[in-house]
């Protein structure tokens, strides 16, 4: 699929501005990126081979670097962010490149990892086949991405506030794919044995606005297109974040923030992988397979 066929959603531009934005201060902020690159990192260690050149996409400041630095078997990890100031702060070797658009030649790595920042990309199913020509025959993707759970109380209270104070709404939290649309994307990119999982990770705040300030410090604030391009009132704010204490405050008073985590794993086709069976090649009939079967709930 051709970029131009794909409906354009996000703003890359401001994407790319909220990232060098949150650069400087990135570390005070960016726990969820420490947090993820672990997990991904757990799971690579179940897979006992080799990746001698591997790329991380959507770096951010590092976290990957840091995470695989006890992981045998890479020899060289190039790191790569839309943001040039994060990938300055990735280590080396880093470039600054897009999702939608990989600098990298077919076949030239064994493993890609991409933590948190494919949500971001208008047209996924061609940033996956890129990933997946990137790739050298049996190399592997391991990425992680936000899902549709993601700030459901937000964006339930932004909806509200501004339907209260305006009288109308816009999209204040960028959409997110759920397991379903990922695993679909994994197949139609040209992936083999795709695995898509989620996971759950709640994390309390003392008020919407301090989960406001984690959020712009990730550079993970709003960059719909369909947005409303005026400044967010004060008054739509304030409004919001009484409406969130309100509705989901915990007995503390706390509030809690959902992060919902997909997790994408799947292998570049080779000849050596296990092959499904070819229509017609099976040696037992289905009728005599549900004859030994019976029939639960029967007589």
């Amino acid at each position: 699929m051709s970029q131009s066929d794909t409906m354009t959603v996000f703003d890359r531009a401001l994407v790319r501005r909220h990232r060098d934005r949150a650069a400087p201060a990135f570390a005070e902020h960016g726990f969820l990126f420490g947090e993820i690159a672990e997990r991904l990192t757990d799971r690579l260690l179940d897979i006992k081979r080799d990746f001698p050149v591997a790329l991380d996409l959507g770096s951010h400041d590092g976290a990957m670097r840091r995470a695989l630095a006890g992981r045998k078997g890479i020899e060289t990890l190039v790191a790569a962010d839309l943001s040039p100031a994060l990938a300055a702060r990735a280590g080396s070797p880093a470039v600054a490149a897009d999702e939608e658009f990989l600098p990298f030649a077919p076949a030239s790595v064994d493993l890609v990892v991409s933590n948190l920042s494919l949500h971001w990309v208008n047209d996924l199913p061609g940033a996956l086949v890129q990933i997946r020509r990137a790739l050298k025959p049996d190399g592997f993707l391991c990425a992680s991405m936000l899902g549709g759970e993601t700030l459901v109380e937000l964006r339930h209270c932004l909806i509200e506030a501004e339907q209260v104070v305006s009288g109308g709404m816009s999209p204040r939290v960028s959409p997110f794919a759920d397991v379903r649309d990922a695993g679909h994307l994994l197949q139609r990119a040209g992936f083999a044995l795709p695995v898509v999982d989620s996971d759950t990770i709640t994390v309390t705040y003392s008020d919407a606005f301090a989960l406001m300030r984690d959020l712009r410090g990730m550079g993970e604030t709003n960059a719909v297109l369909a947005r409303r391009t005026v400044p967010v009132s004060r008054t739509l704010l304030f409004e919001a974040a009484r409406l969130y204490a309100e509705r989901f405050a915990e007995p503390d008073g706390r509030i809690p923030a959902t992060f919902q985590i997909l997790y994408l794993a799947a292998w570049a086709p080779h000849e050596s992988q296990q092959q499904p069976l070819r229509p017609g090649s099976g040696q037992v009939h289905l009728a005599d397979a549900l004859k030994g079967a019976g029939r639960a709930g029967t007589d």
